[in-house]
């Protein structure tokens, strides 16, 4: 009998006894979809509505986790690369015992690594590591058990034991020694020095091929702003060069074919978005799907957009009045976009119900304070960043009494919160010199603290390899196409 004969008996039993093995310790998709419930409930990016930096990554790590479990569903896949994953859990517990952490956010940050082989054993330790209920899965538990073990369940006993092949079998056919890879799987990430010397050369390739586009960009940019007096011209989500030259190309055939129709933006900021309209910071945002002639409808608009912002612009000033000096803000970065129309309905809504409840407070007692309106609370809350998020529905003698007992507390985070934002500001300006970084920016779900420990870190390390690229400061390692660079703020050292 040859031996590539006896190669391929083996090797077809070795994949055989695998699969069969597989089969039985495994969940179904459906399984994990039901026995994941709670998690999804917890960390599902549409109850973050209210704060796209948590809503960002918990969207980034649930398809990093969906592509898990999918790796680990394929035939014949014995193990996969270890995932780090971060997600914001909200609470979902009734009652008092709510961790301190969660008390002024509603939320907290969890982060673990994942390093197993089956399905099963996954969803435990996505569940177990947010710390949500697992009483659901006994059942699972005791079925997957009795797949393990059929005989005690009367089933009829299939003939298989696991086979261990020696070390040479895999070196001398070239097929993958599961215990080997195991062993892989559960190393820690890559260094950030290590990484770079992988990925240092893609991404000089990617980099200079987008120079060309660079200049376009900066140029078409250049020209529109100076051409119709414009304060600034920005992009909702992070599209890469040639994606924003296009952009630019066609708001800027617009103004050669009807010059007249974009006198109207003089002043304004212009945002390419997901849709057409005015935003509540009164920025002109362009829907980058829609065609010239909604463009040139929304410029004749204009006119009765700006009277709307005048109109929430008193409203706010009156709330103000009524509270104490506390203002009104829509900060674009923690929250969802919100179009005029809607901020100037719900302003108008929270202003009537403050008017027909007389509260009684002094009118500079909250002065400097800032709050939030939100249409989908229940209750108001203090934000960790200093601010508070306040329901429009919200009983007015129960808001004064908040406001009044959690003011000390909000100057206090609001202080801190400006300490942060100047060393961050700070500590980024000696990065990018110390560096000789191109440009230094970070993800909005990446926090001032977070963001500060990383450039100290950088500066300490000063890889040379960093030299002359665009950085980005993320939850994970990439080459953009660009050839921009995204590294994780806690990068192993």
């Amino acid at each position: 009998m040859s031996v590539n004969f006896l190669l391929r008996c083996t090797t077809r039993l070795e994949r055989h006894v695998s699969a069969h093995l597989v089969q039985q310790r495994a969940l179904s998709g459906a399984d994990a979809v039901n026995a994941l419930r709670p998690f999804y409930f917890a960390v599902h990016p549409d109850f973050f509505g209210q704060y796209p930096r948590e809503r960002e990554v918990n969207e980034n790590s649930l398809k990093r986790l969906n592509g898990y479990l999918e790796n680990l569903q394929k035939p014949g896949s014995g193990s996969v690369q270890p995932m780090k994953l971060t997600f914001y859990v909200r609470d979902t517990k009734d009652g008092g015992d709510v961790p301190p952490d969660v008390l002024t956010s509603g939320f907290r940050s969890v982060s673990f690594t994942l390093h197993t082989n089956n399905v099963l054993s996954t969803v435990v330790n996505v569940l177990k590591s947010c710390s949500l209920p697992m009483e659901h899965m006994k059942g699972l538990k005791a079925s997957a058990e009795a797949s393990k073990h059929p005989a005690e369940a009367g089933a009829p006993v299939p003939f298989y034991r696991p086979i261990k092949w020696d070390k040479s079998y895999y070196a001398f056919t070239g097929l993958r020694d599961p215990e080997q890879e195991l062993q892989q799987a559960r190393r820690v990430e890559p260094t950030l020095n290590l990484w770079l010397r992988n990925n240092e050369p893609e991404a000089t390739k990617r980099h200079s091929a987008s120079l060309p586009r660079r200049e376009e960009l900066h140029r078409l940019k250049k020209e529109l702003s100076h051409k119709f007096d414009l304060a600034d011209i920005r992009w909702q989500r992070s599209w890469g060069v040639a994606h924003r030259c296009c952009q630019l190309q066609s708001l800027s055939r617009l103004s050669q074919q009807n010059p007249e129709a974009l006198i109207n933006l003089q002043g304004h900021t212009v945002v390419f978005a997901d849709q057409s309209g005015m935003n509540a910071s009164g920025h002109v945002m362009l829907g980058t799907m829609d065609v010239h002639y909604q463009w040139t409808k929304l410029f004749e608009r204009l006119s009765s957009y700006r009277s709307l912002q005048q109109h929430t612009e008193w409203l706010k000033e009156r709330i103000s009045l009524l509270l104490g000096g506390t203002q009104v803000v829509h900060v674009e970065k923690l929250g969802p976009v919100q179009l005029i129309a809607e901020h100037y309905s719900t302003l108008n809504t929270f202003h009537k119900s403050l008017l027909s409840a007389r509260l009684r407070l002094h009118p500079r007692s909250l002065q400097g304070l800032t709050m939030m309106l939100e249409n989908d609370r229940s209750s108001p809350s203090l934000h960790e960043m200093g601010h508070f998020i306040i329901p429009t529905s919200c009983d007015p003698p129960k808001l004064q009494a908040f406001l009044q007992s959690h003011a000390p507390m909000a100057r206090q985070h609001t202080q801190r919160k400006n300490q942060l934002e100047a060393e961050e500001e700070a500590v980024m300006k000696l990065c990018r010199h110390s560096l000789s970084l191109r440009t230094l920016s970070k993800e909005p779900s990446v926090s001032s603290s977070q963001m500060i420990l990383c450039c100290k870190r950088l500066v300490e390390q000063r890889s040379p390899l960093m030299q002359g690229f665009h950085v980005c400061v993320s939850h994970f390692y990439s080459v953009m196409q660009d050839g921009d660079l995204c590294v994780p703020w806690d990068w192993k050292s």
